[in-house]
């Protein structure tokens, strides 16, 4: 059974696609993995969590997040989260 995702997270998804990210879904994994893998500008990657306004992560979420060692995971919560998301990394070199 593929896991709930967000009501928000399609709306967010095709504003990251439009902007110019690849986006890979992550959410059939379940576990606490992140929802989505976000390639940018050829040399960023970013794992993010998509929530409602307000939601919070459940207990597998905060394990999992709490257990990465590639570095933070970005939650989204809305198009603007998204997009500031992408334009801050346009301006990271790494």
């Amino acid at each position: 059974m593929p896991k709930r995702i967000d009501d928000n997270q399609p709306e967010i998804v095709e504003a990251l696609r439009k902007a110019g990210a690849s986006v890979q879904s992550l959410a059939s994994l379940g576990k606490g993995v992140p929802d989505i893998l976000i390639g940018y500008g050829q040399e960023h990657m970013v794992l993010c969590e998509i929530k409602k306004p307000g939601g919070k992560l459940n207990p597998l979420q905060v394990t999992w997040h709490e257990a990465w060692k590639g570095g933070d995971v970005v939650i989204l919560r809305s198009i603007e989260d998204a997009l500031t998301l992408l334009h801050t990394l346009k301006g990271r070199k790494t």
